[in-house]
């Protein structure tokens, strides 16, 4: 797979993402994904970021990625993001604040037959958390 191959596949997970139907990951991760993310919507099985995109789709119903850049060598793709949404519905047992925010993080994805078999992923859960006024701003 060339490198250009390998950055539109990380291009088609964004337009999962922004496309807001979980049903499409069956088109970009692999049946046999491996995801490394301890809290967030990336870890685990590709089952189990389905219920997780479901979970974000529910609650965030605008959720908007944007990729702040993609880098590639080999067979891993970095992607560095942001996430814009509206808090409307109760996530992780947090009831719907109303609120607007944006959460940052940053996806290194293996790529393998044109689609993602391993992600390792950071979400600044911290920052998230805080806009959704569940923590305090340190300080």
């Amino acid at each position: 797979m060339s490198l250009e191959s390998n950055k539109a596949v990380v291009l088609r997970e964004i337009d999962f993402w922004n496309g807001h139907d979980a049903e499409k990951i069956d088109e970009v991760y692999a049946d046999d994904y491996v995801g490394h993310e301890i809290n967030g919507s990336h870890g685990g099985s590709r089952d189990q970021v389905k219920q997780g995109a479901v979970a974000i789709f529910a609650a965030f119903p605008d959720v908007h990625l944007t990729a702040d850049a993609i880098i590639a060598e080999g067979d891993k793709v970095v992607k560095l993001w942001t996430g814009r949404m509206t808090h409307k519905a109760e996530y992780m047992g947090i009831p719907a604040t109303g609120k607007e925010i944006v959460v940052t993080g940053c996806n290194v994805f293996r790529i393998v037959d044109d689609k993602i078999a391993e992600c390792w992923a950071h979400t600044d859960s911290l920052s998230m958390m805080q806009q959704l006024g569940v923590i305090p701003p340190m300080g």
